[in-house]
């Protein structure tokens, strides 16, 4: 896919929808994104009203690939968010955090010395296929009209439903301990931080997520996309 550049939008871009891609830099939200696109087409075009959107939520402490779409394309973002997505990244083995990534302290630490790269890899092999998966409670998911990481941050206990999944291919790249390097290809709505928790228990120790990197979604590839900071 072409990668645009913002300045060079025309009015045209504007009435009929346009499909652009960004790489989301850390510490910003996908809404932050959203914010600055409308922004600087506002600014460009002097039009208050601009349809902008996200095709599919990174946390701030994730980086890489965001579909923006903009005007009439804000119609086909449910179809983007279908697409299977790619990631990569690391864990971090022995510590376990309550958001099951960094955007919390360590909460509980465990032995992994144990642990070997063969070890690893089997057990990514694992996760291969369709599972039921339940999201982290610091998630926006929304239960009972209230946001799940509102529940988190009352240290209120609630229920979440199992969501279906399928992780399409885990691959192990590298292992220095106590970080592994990790590329995963999955489907809509599943979450790496569940992973990341979920395979330091399996291994009898702890994880969390240490860095999180998306790099397709569908054909569409960070490659193409152009840097907003």
């Amino acid at each position: 896919m072409e990668k645009y550049n913002i300045d060079s939008f025309s009015s045209i871009d504007i009435k009929e929808g346009k499909v652009i891609l960004i790489d989301k830099p850390i510490n910003w939200t996908s809404f932050d994104v959203v914010k600055y696109i409308r922004k600087s087409l506002q600014q460009k075009f002097k039009i208050k009203k601009i349809k902008v959107g996200h095709a599919g939520t990174l946390d701030p402490l994730a980086t890489g690939l965001l579909i923006i779409c903009i005007g009439k394309q804000t119609k086909n973002i449910s179809k983007y968010q279908d697409l299977a997505k790619t990631y990569t990244g690391k864990f971090k083995l022995g510590e376990s955090t309550p958001s099951f990534d960094a955007e919390t302290d360590v909460n509980e630490k465990f032995e992994y010395n144990h642990i070997t790269i063969n070890n690893l890899k089997k057990l990514a092999n694992e996760f291969i296929g369709n599972s039921l998966q339940k999201p982290p409670i610091f998630s926006a998911i929304k239960k009972d009209g209230k946001r799940l990481y509102n529940y988190a941050r009352e240290n209120k206990e609630i229920e979440i439903d199992k969501r279906e999944i399928k992780i399409y291919n885990f691959e192990i790249l590298d292992f220095n301990s106590p970080y592994v390097e990790f590329k995963i290809d999955c489907s809509k709505g599943t979450y790496i931080r569940t992973i990341a928790n979920d395979f330091g228990k399996r291994l009898n120790s702890g994880s969390y997520l240490y860095e999180l990197r998306r790099t397709k979604i569908g054909e569409f590839s960070v490659l193409n996309a152009i840097d907003i900071k």
